[in-house]
């Protein structure tokens, strides 16, 4: 067989390679409404294990934004068998590691530890599911923790305060334009009743996505679950998301930022976009692959060779995309111009690159390029079985099936051309966008 140059020795691979996805995934629902995914991997004696909570930020009720995140904080203060901070100093002790996130749609809590540790695992996270105990002490404490974890990722970077005034516009009704971690003022007046509440309300085993991950079998997962989980009792009084709708966007939005610690001022833009639907992920493929030709990469995407190469009008220059979320997200645009081109020019060569895309539709080479490197990225995907925890718990906590989070490769594998260019027609609508400028202080004035 003659010798193939590397690009073309993957294209090779990669068409030989079965286009459905390869991991091994079961899935089963306890009597008490937990829905179980077992994913099998067993080239090493390692497991994850990832309990999703069905509620996010999005969730909160008005005037308590950051509550999620807050008791994310908080289930770590110990229970009526473990004092706070013990859970994660026994994971420490068997060699592991563990941690927690919250997004708008989902909290989610996971610890990665050698698969004979399983047992230990479950009955530790089942028991902070039921019987947290939280006093005013610690609340107060992790309350001070959470508005210093504000000041610095946030009111101490422009670049996020823009982000967070550009969410609040794009989002006219619906609670995705309120922060994860919060408003300061409301964060500062959150008590431990508001958590209490929050935890009896969502924490529950019909709320909740067990995923694990790793050396262990669908019998043993099953076996484990049902006797660390299987006894708690399903909430009788659940109530199902209920979330307002935006109302249609009908005038574009923008935003001027000035700050005297801006170094490099930038455009941004945000449009409102659709998000993955169980059974109907066609267009979300489309705005990921528009999103990786626009601006996927800092060398060949059609932003950088128009205003870095061809133009020289911007340093740098991003798209991005992400659908896994349970109501419309957005589609973004990041432009950094060169110190003699203004936030003017930048805006005005973005836009006539867009406009130019659409018209001639994406270049065939590099639509083929971005389709192998996106198929490349999915089979590699499959060597991790922590990101394939998070794929599986994050689509099931936003609504998908297992069959929609296993299908998502061939979906974006039928991607055309055609259907980009009309999913960039469809979403890049100046009515439904937001614009900021981020400028330097002086500038500005």
């Amino acid at each position: 067989m003659p010798k193939l140059p590397g690009l073309a020795l993957m294209g090779v691979l990669l068409m030989a390679a079965p286009l459905r996805a390869a991991e091994d995934v079961t899935g089963f629902t306890l009597e008490n409404g937990l829905q179980v995914v077992v994913i099998e991997d067993h080239r090493a004696p390692v497991v994850v294990q990832m309990l999703w909570y069905k509620v996010g930020s999005a969730d909160e009720p008005r005037g308590k934004s950051g509550i999620a995140h807050f008791l994310e904080h908080l289930m770590f203060k110990g229970t009526d068998e473990l004092g706070p901070g013990e859970f994660s100093e026994i994971v420490e002790a068997q060699g592991g590691n563990d941690n927690a996130f919250t997004s708008y749609d989902y909290t989610a809590y996971f610890q990665r530890v050698a698969a004979d540790r399983l047992d230990l695992m479950m009955q530790m996270e089942a028991d902070r599911m039921t019987d947290l105990q939280l006093n005013a002490e610690d609340v107060a404490t992790e309350r001070q923790v959470i508005l210093e974890e504000r000041s610095q990722r946030t009111d101490s970077s422009p670049g996020a305060l823009l982000g967070e005034q550009m969410r609040a516009a794009q989002f006219l009704n619906h609670p995705y334009g309120i922060p994860i971690i919060g408003w300061r003022h409301e964060m500062e007046g959150l008590t431990q009743q508001d958590a209490i509440d929050h935890y009896k309300a969502h924490y529950a085993p019909n709320n909740a996505v067990l995923v694990v991950a790793g050396d262990v079998t669908p019998d043993q997962v099953r076996s484990l679950a049902e006797k660390h989980y299987g006894p708690i009792p399903a909430a009788p009084d659940l109530r199902p998301r209920n979330r307002v709708a935006e109302p249609p966007q009908l005038a574009e939005r923008r935003i001027a930022m000035a700050d005297p610690r801006v170094s490099e001022p930038y455009i941004s833009r945000s449009y409102l976009a659709p998000e993955r639907d169980p059974g109907d992920q066609e267009t979300a493929a489309a705005l990921t692959i528009l999103a990786e030709l626009l601006g996927g990469s800092g060398t060949t995407s059609v932003l950088a060779r128009a205003l870095q190469f061809d133009q020289q009008k911007a340093v740098y220059t991003a798209a991005f995309y992400d659908g896994s979320t349970v109501d419309d997200t957005t589609f973004n645009f990041i432009v950094v111009p060169t110190p003699e081109t203004t936030l003017e020019q930048a805006e005005a060569a973005m836009d006539a690159a867009i406009a130019d895309f659409i018209a001639n539709g994406p270049d065939p080479d590099a639509f083929a390029r971005i389709k192998t490197q996106i198929r490349a990225s999915e089979i590699y995907a499959r060597d991790d079985s922590n990101g394939l925890a998070r794929r599986y718990g994050e689509g099931l906590a936003n609504g998908l099936s297992i069959e929609d989070v296993k299908n998502w490769p061939e979906v974006l594998n039928a991607v055309t051309p055609e259907d980009v260019v009309a999913a960039a027609k469809l979403v890049l609508d100046r009515r439904k966008a937001v614009t900021g400028y981020l400028m330097r202080e002086e500038a500005a004035q």
